[in-house]
């Protein structure tokens, strides 16, 4: 019931804040009477996520002895990042637009269609690295007492990680469709497709198909939960605050399925529930790759199971 749990907790703080911000009918505009009101904010905002990490990696877990599988933890983020590089590079100029170069240091990096700002690698790498020592921190310390007891014992039981899951995919197709099909009934941009919603469902669903009947038994459900709520702070004080209003970067809405929020500047809810998508494909494959670390075998025989054993059911 814990990944349950989890999902209704969310609910409970997205249904209304969403009927409250729907109240809003006639969104006030920010006048910014500065040609640069905010001289290298996207920089120096990355320390929202720097600071997390220099916090829990040099104080939090060193002074409490606290031990994580590091190996872990490096493959997830060596898998991981160039997921999040690979978003920038090839779908920057798709998805975004970057309308305040004052608000940057002004370095280009490389991606396809023009260069982006050097803060946007910066930014998936620090966010990345960010999400997953706040659930290993809250996980391994702050929440301890509700961790798996014998995890090598566990994941050693397992016959194999890899297991389909058709739920997944399932509630996946559905919202790829549901999204489709608002952009084209109900937005006010019907031209495009919902490219960017769709690339996060995916980044999302892959992580899930693949290996939720096993994960959920590793996942850290409380550490979770108070990871995706911390992160959607950080996210909402990003987005919602700075970020859209002062031009740091923006949506392109041909690539939106056009459900926006008029308070939050018309910001879109892809920008809602992108790390949600992270936090939930980053805990999965974190969980599953300390699981086949864990078991102690290659990876063949941990991910498709032993030849001539039965997978198990």
């Amino acid at each position: 019931m814990s990944a349950w749990i989890v999902l209704v907790m969310l609910g409970m703080v997205a249904v209304p804040a969403a009927v409250t911000l729907h109240t809003v009918q006639v969104p006030a505009a920010l006048k910014v009477s500065s040609a640069n009101p905010t001289p290298y904010g996207y920089s120096w905002s990355l320390l929202l996520f720097v600071v997390p990490i220099v916090v829990i990696a040099g104080w939090f877990l060193p002074n409490e002895n606290v031990r994580i599988s590091r190996r872990a933890f490096w493959r997830t983020i060596a898998i991981l990042v160039p997921l999040g590089f690979g978003l920038d590079f090839f779908c920057a100029h798709r998805f975004f637009v970057f309308p305040n170069a004052g608000a940057t240091l002004g370095i280009g990096a490389p991606a396809l269609g023009g260069s982006v700002p050097l803060e946007e690698y910066v930014f998936y790498f620090t966010g990345f690295l960010a999400v997953l020592l706040i659930y290993v921190w809250t996980g391994e310390y702050w929440l301890a007492a509700y961790k798996v007891p014998d995890y090598p014992g566990e994941a050693q039981q397992v016959q194999r990680l890899l297991r389909f899951h058709p739920t997944s995919l399932l509630i996946g197709a559905i919202l790829i469709v549901a999204a489709l099909l608002y952009k084209k009934l109900r937005s006010p941009f019907p031209e495009g497709f919902p490219g960017y919603f769709a690339v996060l469902v995916i980044g999302g669903v892959i992580p899930s198909v693949s290996f939720f009947p096993v994960a959920r038994r590793f996942i850290h459900w409380r550490a979770f939960s108070l990871t995706i709520f911390m992160v959607l702070l950080i996210s909402m004080l990003w987005e919602a605050t700075l970020a859209i209003p002062y031009g740091w970067w923006g949506y392109q809405q041909r690539e939106m399925m056009g459900l926006s929020i008029g308070a939050w500047t018309g910001l879109p809810v892809e920008a809602v529930t992108v790390w949600v998508a992270v936090t939930y494909g980053s805990t999965i494959v974190y969980e599953i790759v300390k699981a086949w670390q864990a078991s102690g075998r290659p990876a063949r025989a941990a991910f498709l199971g032993e030849k001539g054993t039965r997978a198990e059911q």
